[in-house]
């Protein structure tokens, strides 16, 4: 039997003591650590983001029920994947669970097999995320080094103009459109032009506006 790895956590949230605990003992014999709740409420009071993994999901409980966790995870911007699972599935359940993000709507008796695949998935995805995130703010760390200057004409670089478009719309010279270009490639750590210009596109717009 593998060790449980703290590299990763799967949350297991069933009401039946019957389900946590084999669904437990299945994931921890995969090496993979799993911490199992009761309720909806108990997973959000102990609920660590320290750690990338997925949540399964019962639909169907006693208190807040499955769905509705979800949507609370939402709420407080908790995006760990989850997958639903359920002994009275239902389409309009599934639906709404698969408009609202969820990886998989599996009905009991689970196939473990199945199960142990999507987890898999899920947690590639969480990992994926996060590194996504954690690229996105570094970009943005970056771009809050530029100057007000430096930001305008990295707009109208994103824009699709030329240093001498940029120069006759600033009011300044070629030149000094150079020297604002290198020091922003410089700043944002950008091999190309190119590779700016991505860097850009992924910064978001509600927190650094290029505009």
């Amino acid at each position: 039997m593998g060790q449980p790895s703290i590299d990763s956590l799967v949350y297991i949230v069933d009401d039946e003591f019957a389900v946590r605990d084999s669904l437990t003992l299945l994931i921890q014999s995969t090496g993979r650590f799993a911490k199992s709740f009761a309720s909806a409420e108990d997973f959000l009071e102990e609920y660590c983001p320290d750690y990338p993994g997925c949540l399964i999901l019962d639909v169907m409980m006693a208190g807040m029920s499955g769905l509705d966790l979800q949507q609370e995870m939402t709420k407080r911007h908790i995006s760990l994947p989850i997958i639903f699972i359920s002994g009275h599935a239902e389409i309009p359940d599934s639906a709404k669970a698969f408009r609202a993000g969820a990886v998989d709507f599996l009905e009991k008796p689970v196939d473990y097999r199945v199960l142990m695949d999507r987890i898999e998935e899920a947690i590639a995805r969480d990992i994926a995320e996060r590194k996504q995130k954690l690229e996105k703010l570094e970009i943005e760390k970056r771009f809050e080094r530029l100057t007000a200057r430096e930001k305008e004409v990295l707009k109208l670089i994103t824009d699709n103009c030329s240093n001498k478009e940029v120069a006759k719309i600033l009011e300044i010279s070629h030149r000094t459109i150079d020297v604002h270009r290198a020091r922003i490639m410089e700043k944002m750590e950008a091999e190309n032009v190119g590779e700016l210009l991505k860097m850009a596109l992924r910064i978001d717009a509600s927190k650094n506006s290029l505009h």
